[in-house]
């Protein structure tokens, strides 16, 4: 297990931190404060920092391709900007249900996770959603979590957290097919939570509970372990201007004694090489 390396590049309080991603276009990170309903942005090479309130629980924002952001929110998928206007993509509210993490394909469509409140399962789901708001009922799910691509596109890696496993799908064309276990995270390691795919294929998974982030090799094998101070990671990406640092989102929520970087920003400098990401096309 490797540790020590762990930085703090936000120090933050965040109930429910989510989502970073890499804005290439504006230099920053961007991630999320679920229950808190705000979207952070962060400029490493300045230290330049941004907070935004969306008008519900946000658990997702990514860049576009035109500028602005899209928004996972309560009651549907939204569009920031360019500026601060705000319009409805998808709007689809459903009592108790919420939009959680999401991940933009590399053909600019949003794939949308939900889950309810109660974590009920089968209550949430995973969505494809393109820049005109067409959308595709993709998975069902308790807790639509991490999702990502191969570099080649071919494979999509997904996690349904309360099932302790990432599942690996083929995509055919714009449709996920051929659904299978690929990593079960053993029991007391905590739950696979966000996740991101490097340069090399190697999935990097955040575990919820269990204080570290796993990088697993294409064929499934676990490579490396990054202990961490906090209990509950949430979610990783690789940014800073050469995808080699590796930024980790963290949740103070539901911890009696939270440690004192819980609900930060942190990043893990030199970790890896991340992959370009691609804005949403809207």
């Amino acid at each position: 297990m490797t540790s020590g390396a762990v930085r703090v590049a936000v120090r933050e309080h965040a109930s429910l931190g989510e989502g970073p991603t890499w804005d290439a276009a504006a230099g920053r990170l961007i991630w999320v404060d679920i229950l808190s309903a705000r979207v952070h942005t962060y400029d490493p090479a300045s230290g330049r920092r941004t907070v935004m309130t969306t008008e519900q629980h946000v658990g997702a924002a990514k860049p576009r391709a035109g500028g602005g952001l899209v928004v996972n929110l309560r009651d549907g998928v939204g569009l920031y900007g360019p500026g601060p206007a705000f319009s409805w993509l998808v709007r689809d509210p459903a009592p108790g249900r919420r939009g959680n993490d999401a991940a933009v394909a590399p053909d600019g469509a949003l794939w949308a996770g939900t889950m309810r409140y109660d974590e009920a399962p089968g209550g949430g789901g995973l969505t494809r959603i393109t820049p005109d708001g067409r959308v595709t009922r993709a998975v069902s799910a308790a807790v639509s979590n991490g999702t990502g691509w191969s570099p080649d596109g071919r494979l999509m890696y997904y996690a349904d957290s309360p099932t302790r496993r990432v599942d690996v799908f083929d995509m055919a064309g714009e449709r996920a097919v051929n659904r299978r276990a690929w990593v079960t995270v053993e029991a007391g390691a905590g739950y696979p939570d966000g996740l991101t795919v490097d340069a090399e294929g190697c999935v990097w998974v955040a575990l919820w509970d269990g204080a570290a982030v796993r990088r697993y090799t294409p064929d499934g094998r676990l490579d490396r372990v990054f202990a961490l101070p906090v209990r509950r990671p949430t979610a990783c990406a690789f940014g800073g201007a050469d995808l080699r640092d590796l930024y980790v989102t963290t949740a103070r929520t539901g911890l009696a004694h939270p440690h004192p970087f819980s609900g930060s920003l942190l990043v893990l400098p030199d970790a890896g090489r991340g992959l370009p990401g691609t804005p949403f096309g809207g």
